[in-house]
């Protein structure tokens, strides 16, 4: 072989294996890999994974053997100490609490105690929160977290949904085998309607083999007790009777009345300073949820707030002033949160509220 020919022999192995570089640095650009996630989602893996080895020496080793897609749905763990709600925060509904303190914690932290009658009192396969939007489910699922001790994985449908084939069963399988090594553990599914809704004939062949597959996981690793599948809905009649079965308690947390009202408010109002009866402001938010009580309560502090600020911090010229003064808001008022309220409210109620 002479030189010209060696020459060109080298020239076209470097050129096919720039080629072949380029074409694969394509593909995983434009086309994605089937294991590809942001950045955002690998800085929180290794976080939660760094806090887990810490915090647990006992997992060091399981949690140095994860797999590649373990360690996916390890950047959407909430651990315990990383949640601020407990059921004191919550308000109006202590009938659902007691009941999951019975039904579902003691089981998940104290197993041993319910196995003398085999498997009668093991903790439910699963939980159903429903009910109107902004009543408390997620807050509740939050707080069943902190008082058991649980790790919490929160999933979305875009969470375990994947554009390859096969990928999403695998997400699956590794959602449940994360569980299964971090028990005692809380899989929570937001409006889980969306995800595991009635199935039909209709369905498209990825999302009947997900379902099957979450079905058949669900049934296989919850034997133990301490995994727990918790799912919130507004529209419980949408859920696959098949996955209602897996789901033996239900709670209704519906719109709160008069006396659910007047503990919440209580709540939201525990360290403000008031200047009327609360009853009457229980009254005129007949049909709030408790999202919307939170929002009301905040509209009237920022209608308090802002008339201090036109009051001492602005001149007439629309200036800030020089104020070295102790800032001190004064005491909430009933019109604070009437001037909050859609009109139309305010007007059925004045017939029976005397709003002075």
């Amino acid at each position: 072989m002479n030189r010209s020919e060696a020459f060109k022999l080298i020239s076209e192995c470097v050129l096919l294996s720039t080629a072949s570089f380029s074409v694969y640095y394509l593909l995983s650009t434009f086309l994605g890999d089937p294991s590809h996630r942001n950045n955002d989602e690998k800085d929180r893996t290794a976080k939660h994974l760094s806090n887990l080895k810490s915090k647990n020496p006992e997992l060091k080793k399981v949690l140095s053997s994860l797999s590649n897609y373990e360690k996916i749905l390890l950047a959407y763990l909430i651990t315990p100490n990383d949640i601020t709600i407990s059921f004191n925060d919550i308000g109006g509904l202590d009938d659902v609490v007691d009941d999951l303190r019975e039904s579902v914690i003691l089981p998940l932290v104290y197993p041993q105690l319910f196995q003398q009658y085999g498997t009668l009192l093991a903790a439910p396969k699963g939980v159903l929160l429903y009910g109107p939007p902004g009543c408390g489910k997620t807050m509740i699922a939050k707080a069943l977290a902190k008082e058991s001790g649980s790790n919490f994985i929160s999933i979305r449908m875009s969470t375990i949904m994947d554009k390859w084939f096969g990928e999403s069963n695998k997400l699956v399988d590794a959602l449940f085998s994360l569980a299964n090594k971090l028990q005692p553990c809380i899989i929570f599914i937001d409006e889980i309607d969306s995800f595991l809704r009635e199935r039909s004939s209709t369905d498209h062949e990825v999302t009947a083999t997900l379902k099957a597959e979450f079905m058949t996981l669900w049934d296989g690793l919850i034997n133990s007790g301490r995994i727990l599948i918790l799912g919130a809905t507004n529209r419980p009649s949408d859920i696959d009777s098949a996955f209602l079965r897996r789901m033996p308690k239900r709670f209704n947390i519906n719109l709160p009345n008069s006396e659910q009202r007047e503990k919440i408010l209580i709540k939201l109002l525990s360290d403000i300073e008031i200047e009327f009866n609360l009853h009457q402001l229980i009254d005129l938010t007949e049909g709030l949820s408790g999202s919307d009580l939170k929002e009301l309560c905040r509209n009237a502090a920022v209608n308090s707030t802002r008339e201090y600020i036109r009051k001492h911090l602005i001149d007439k010229n629309g200036d800030l002033k020089d104020n070295n003064k102790k800032i001190t808001l004064r005491p909430l008022k009933l019109n604070d949160f009437i001037d909050s309220m859609e009109p139309d409210r305010v007007m059925k109620m004045k017939a029976t509220i005397d709003l002075d």
